[in-house]
């Protein structure tokens, strides 16, 4: 009988000793594992850049490198990837590519891959149909660098997910509201007008909402130190300016300098990811505010970085859904993006992913800041991240009123009929419902 009993103890004992081996915790929570990486993605000089309308030849120097940034967490059951590159958008073919690399070489499921740019306008022409002007030169495309570009963005989240170890991780807010406007102006009797830049003298001129949140995102080590971070912040990356003479040079523009402010003072590696900053733009341009605008947001980065709860006790969740938006019936003749005239409709997608209570959304395409505001409104989330540019080009996406106050963004920057900018709230609202 004693003996029965010695043996069933040391039974036990290799049972937790094998369950503790294998990251397994009682209560059924796996331990959070988590990785980041960075590979420098930047182009030669002399490849086109896009953005801008008005470049008349290729880019003539390099102001400071881009990169892929990856973050990869695995919370025992479930492994989510996110990467955010210093490119002006990603296209769903691309995305496509890239998602098919890492699910080969990591398992990862490919609706569990998260990809967006940062909108840098000072990147390169990485594909024809969604790059500036819908009939772009074959020539002013390198197919070599964009081969290559793919590789090393699904490289970037294999080497995050190789270099896994536990982690915790947390979120907070803060404002930097003092550096972007609404560039959708409107003066007294209602009329719209275009301000791509603050006019000395303002006059009458009524500004429309941003938003100034700043949400951050900390990953940590058992021991409190930081493994990677990521910024969403809704400010159009234009700091550079047409007017400066870096107008033809290769830069990350401001979410550079603020990545680097954060790795250079706190550690880790640092993503950005945009907010919808379809008509949000910098208070200032040129060489000296684009360094401004990236410290001050990267200062008050640091300044929320320093007091974030953590944890490593989060289960994740992906989603990812296809949304059909109907295109307009007439198509603006010098429209930004090419579409496929023979459809009534164009398909992209939504994706959320769940870490704990930390919620991130992914839309496509150059989203109006009062889409991302009504989003928020309506999810009511305390840790909610609204990224635009995910996944997917389509150009602007706007609410209905844009529509009938006309503008840039609802007629050549957009096929998308109005009614676009309901159908992608209803669409995201439902889809963080389904993964609460």
């Amino acid at each position: 009988m004693k003996r029965d009993i010695i043996l069933k103890i040391a039974l036990l004992v290799s049972i937790i000793l094998v369950l503790l081996e294998h990251n397994f915790c009682f209560g059924g929570q796996s331990v959070l594992r988590g990785g980041c990486a960075k590979v420098n993605i930047t182009p030669p000089v002399g490849i086109w850049l896009t953005g801008y309308g008005s470049r008349d030849k290729p880019s003539d120097d390099i102001v400071d490198e881009l990169y892929a940034k990856a973050l990869v967490l695995d919370d025992g059951e479930n492994t989510i990837a996110i990467v955010c590159n210093d490119l002006l958008w990603i296209p769903l073919e691309i995305t496509t590519k890239i998602r098919m690399i890492v699910k080969e070489e990591t398992g990862i499921p490919e609706e569990n891959i998260f990809i967006s740019g940062t909108h840098t306008h000072f990147g390169p022409k990485i594909f024809t149909k969604t790059s500036i002007g819908p009939k772009v030169p074959a020539s002013e495309i390198d197919k070599s660098y964009v081969q290559t570009l793919i590789k090393k963005i699904a490289g970037s989240i294999s080497i995050a997910y190789k270099n896994m170890k536990e982690v915790r991780v947390g979120a907070v807010k803060g404002e930097v509201p003092e550096i972007v406007y609404n560039r959708r102006t409107k003066r007294i009797d209602g009329s719209l007008v275009m301000t791509s830049t603050i006019p000395s003298e303002k006059g009458e001129l009524i500004f429309g909402p941003i938003d100034p949140e700043v949400c951050v995102l900390r990953v940590e080590d058992i021991s409190g130190e930081i493994v990677g971070s990521i910024v969403n912040f809704a400010c159009h990356p234009v700091s550079g300016s047409t007017y400066s003479d870096w107008f033809y040079s290769i830069s990350a523009d401001y979410p550079g300098y603020t990545m680097r402010v954060v790795e250079q003072m706190e550690g880790g590696i640092c993503l950005f990811a945009l907010g919808t900053a379809g008509d949000i733009v910098p208070i200032k341009r040129g060489r000296k505010p684009r360094l401004q605008v990236g410290k001050a947001l990267g200062g008050e980065v640091l300044r929320r970085l320093q007091f974030v709860p953590t944890s490593g006790d989060v289960t994740l969740k992906a989603l990812k859904k296809a949304v059909n938006i109907p295109i307009k019936k007439i198509l603006s003749p010098d429209r930004i993006i090419e579409t496929d005239k023979s459809k009534n409709y164009l398909t992209t997608e939504i994706q959320v992913l769940k870490i704990g209570d930390i919620y991130i959304l992914g839309l496509p395409g150059e989203v109006l800041v009062e889409i991302g505001l009504e989003i928020k409104k309506r999810a009511g989330l305390e840790n909610l991240f609204v990224i635009s540019l995910s996944n997917d080009a389509i150009g602007y996406v706007c609410h209905s009123e844009a529509y009938d106050e006309g503008g840039y963004e609802p007629t050549s920057g957009t096929n998308l009929a109005k009614g676009a900018g309901e159908i992608i709230i209803e669409e995201a609202v439902n889809i963080i419902n389904q993964i609460r």
